[in-house]
């Protein structure tokens, strides 16, 4: 899973890493709008015009849209490495919102009168690509999503404690920067309320049994105090004097404003939103909810699939992939699944002995696949990788990814969950480690955010069906090349799949099938397909998350058809690299996308080059 600013969750695409696991793409966290009729008529241009002048057209369009996007979000900016608005934090009012739509609404209809025809392959893409973009913003709009804007998953109490290891911390002018975005939290935290409460009054509030996890989570980060570690560890660069105007700048601002403001907005949350909570866990509770759910599908699945038909996958999958894991045991020497399960979970030897082995276990297989990387891909990521643990104020968040700038200045990380340590297991942290790292998400991530002859936002945009299915694709490329040959290794990497087809069935049971949390925690349970800490966990991120567990088998399952298609078709001539790099050298895009853009470099690959 992945974990993005504001910018990058926020439109109709997607990444929490959960990873992020993550929400849309680019554009402020507010930007999603209600339709209306436009105040102008755009007819579309006419093929007759040169195909030059349309192209030049439409690349101006997307040069202005992105920076539009950019400007609305400052933090978003930051995330990317443009400094230019480095001091501001993003606007996070209701007004923003209903800004952010008319801006939206007025780039789709100009993009939608720019004729494709003739247009190269990758401008088509583009060209699509932002309509789908724009077209789930407006829905989302349309949807009040925007009027929910927080969870125990995501939201401005937890982006927000982040801030320090989201900024550039290099010279004394960005931690002025660092300063006077911190003179701003208050300001964010009171816009954010005003939102919740135009939420009730519609009727849009979250589940009761997670706002009333937030609070806690705002004490945890006061008791942390991550805003004060800017001051531990100047860069040598920065004169000790202004270290020491620094140190109490920051340690003013921190104890005068930001603290008190998670305290308000903590006690804002217990006693006068949180009570208001939902008690149904489901989105079909809400109004419109079939419609919710079905958006939050078609965002984070990038397919018009039904919960029906999603919820019998899930079933079909659970059953395949129980077959290969009581195969596993029975050659472990085992009679069958549940007693190979049973003897893992009782030895201690897959018991971490402290958070830092859990950590140091990423570590270890991150740096363990790295070598093998040519054996896979022709193109290798460049930007740098750390790996860390969670902190403790945010214990409810699973392992994610975090991505950084394509220049190296602010790494890449994968944060790792430890909290509660003694109640996990080891036996799936090669898998996740390289689902979030290497040849994961990292490698998907840093190869497009250095990609070149595209449009800036094609650079940015994460769909989650592609990003989270690569993502689970990766997993099993240790097993191709010579890694998981211990039966423990294995029934990891296979058991974190089951969990993957598990989500299927319960996130539509949830927020389709009318289940309770009892429900939906007992079928986890009985899957087997994780520990107790990770089931309440995992249940309390799907009724966060419509949908957004979806996406990982989905794509997955994608992503390892068109390589059969490719490899039917292509037969000798089919190289596994080759395939690798033209998946991620076009960016994230949504699934039907990708299979027409892998269609053609297929077609590219016959020997005579006829489509046969």
């Amino acid at each position: 899973m992945r974990r993005m600013p504001p910018v990058l969750r926020s439109s109709a695409s997607a990444f929490f890493l959960a990873g992020l696991c993550l929400q849309g793409v680019f554009g402020p966290v507010a930007a999603q709008a209600k339709y209306a009729p436009f105040p102008f008529i755009y007819l579309p241009s006419q093929p007759s015009e040169s195909v030059a002048a349309r192209l030049a057209a439409q690349n101006a369009l997307f040069k202005e849209q992105f920076e539009d996007d950019m400007r609305a979000s400052p933090e978003s900016e930051t995330a990317r490495g443009d400094y230019w608005d480095n001091a501001a934090l993003d606007d996070y009012s209701l007004a923003a919102s209903v800004k952010q739509n008319a801006v939206d609404r007025a780039y789709r209809a100009k993009l939608a009168a720019i004729s494709t025809e003739a247009f190269p392959e990758q401008d088509r893409i583009s060209h699509d690509l932002l309509l789908h973009v724009l077209d789930n913003r407006i829905a989302d709009y349309e949807l009040k999503n925007y009027e929910m804007p927080i969870s125990q998953m995501q939201g401005i109490h937890n982006s927000l404690a982040d801030l320090p290891n989201s900024v550039p911390l290099d010279t004394v002018q960005h931690y002025e920067d660092y300063i006077a975005r911190l003179h701003q939290i208050p300001r964010a935290f009171e816009q954010t309320i005003d939102v919740l409460r135009q939420g009730e009054k519609d009727g849009l509030m979250p589940v009761r049994i997670l706002l009333e996890q937030i609070p806690a989570q705002c004490e945890g980060t006061i008791a942390e105090d991550p805003f004060l570690a800017p001051t531990k560890k100047f860069p040598a660069s920065i004169p000790a004097e202004d270290q020491k105007r620094l140190t109490a700048e920051i340690v003013e601002v921190v104890n005068a404003e930001v603290l008190p403001a998670y305290r308000r907005f903590a006690e804002f949350t217990a006693k006068d939103y949180a009570s208001h909570g939902r008690s149904t866990i489901g989105l079909n509770s809400l109004p419109d909810g079939a419609r919710r759910y079905q958006q939050a599908i078609r965002e984070q699945t990038t397919t018009d699939m039904s919960p029906a038909e999603i919820h019998a996958l899930g079933l079909r999958e659970v059953e395949r992939i129980n077959g290969l894991l009581t195969n596993l045991a029975i050659k472990a020497g085992y009679k069958d699944l549940s007693s190979f399960r049973a003897a893992l979970n009782s030895d201690p030897k897959y018991v971490p002995k402290s958070a830092d082995q859990i950590v140091e276990d990423f570590r270890h297989y991150v740096g363990q696949m790295q070598p093998h990387l040519p054996e896979l891909f022709g193109v290798f990521p460049e930007t740098p990788l750390t790996v860390e643990a969670a902190p403790a104020s945010q214990p409810n968040n699973p392992t994610h990814y975090v991505f950084g700038t394509s220049d190296g200045s602010r790494l890449a990380r994968v944060v790792v969950a430890t909290s509660n340590y003694a109640h996990r297991k080891l036996v799936s942290d090669e898998t996740q480690a390289y689902h979030e790292g290497i040849p994961g998400h990292h490698m998907q991530i840093s190869i497009q955010q250095r990609l070149t002859g595209l449009p800036e936002f094609r650079l940015h945009v994460i769909n989650n069906a592609y990003a989270e299915g690569w993502a689970v694709y990766a997993e099993a490329l240790g097993k191709e090349i010579g890694f998981f040959q211990e039966p423990a290794s294995d029934y990891g990497r296979l058991n974190l799949e089951l969990m993957r087809a598990v989500r299927l069935v319960v996130d539509t049971g949830i927020h389709s099938e009318g289940w309770t949390r009892e429900q939906a925690v007992a079928y986890f349970r009985e899957s087997g397909a994780g520990d107790e800490p990770t089931i309440q966990a995992e249940i309390d991120r799907y009724i966060a998350w419509p949908a957004q567990g979806l996406s990982y088998q989905i794509g997955k399952l994608k992503i390892l058809d068109l390589r059969n298609r490719a490899k039917q078709r292509l037969g000798p001539h089919f190289d596994i690299r080759a395939f690798h790099d033209d998946i991620l050298s076009g960016g994230s895009l949504p699934l039907d996308m990708l299979e027409a853009r892998v269609d053609n470099w297929i077609r590219s690959q016959l020997p005579n080059r006829a489509g046969r």
